[in-house]
Order: structure tokens, then sequence, then C-alpha cells
């Protein structure tokens, strides 16, 4: 699936199952708090904090999808065409990193 295919089954979703989109405030509040609960698993599965028991069942890939959704809808509710600014985020990330990434010590 492309991300211009999901920026439309979001919005197709959003027509059809959530009466519109929160508006901009509420959906940035709202990813704040997905990233938090990404964060909590990290922190507690591959970091140096204990897991409460309570957290054991939670799935990191439901969690990163809702970050992934809320981050769609933002994308169509301000008009931007993620596909297209993803791509030529990794053109100049390609171009800027590469030398830069290969040549630190502290990667290898």
């Amino acid at each position: 699936m492309s991300i211009k295919s999901a920026q439309e089954q979001v919005d197709d979703w959003i027509k059809n199952h959530g009466v519109r989109y929160f508006n901009e405030l509420t959906n940035m509040a709202q990813l704040t708090e997905e990233v938090g609960e990404v964060a909590r698993i990290i922190a507690r599965r591959y970091g140096e904090q204990s897991e409460k028991e309570s957290d054991k069942n939670k799935d990191l890939g439901e969690e990163l999808a809702d970050v992934l959704f809320v981050v769609l809808c933002l994308a169509n509710q301000t008009g931007v065409d993620l596909q297209d600014a993803f791509e030529k985020k990794l053109e100049i990330k390609t171009k800027r990193d590469h030398n830069r990434h290969h040549n630190n010590e502290k990667l290898k």
C-alpha cells in the first residue's frame, strides 16, 4: 500500500465512520498521546524500566498504527501529500546523510 492510498483509506474511514476529522489541535494532542503509548512500551519492553503486568499484552504494532493513523489524519486535513513529502525527505536524507553515517565511527 502506498502512503497516498493510506491517506485515501483514512479519509474514506473518516467520512463513513468518523463523522468528521477532529480539529488539528485535537489531533495533535491525540498524536502526542499515541506517541506516549509507544514510548511506554519501548521503555518497558526494550529499555531499563520494568514492565507492569497490565502492560505485557500491549501490542506495539497496534500503537504504532495509531500513530500512523493520526499522522495521516493531520496530513489529510492540512492538505499535505504525504507520499510526495516523504519521497522528497528521503531524497534529501540520502544526499545529506549517506557519507556522514558511513563515516561515523560510533556506528561501526
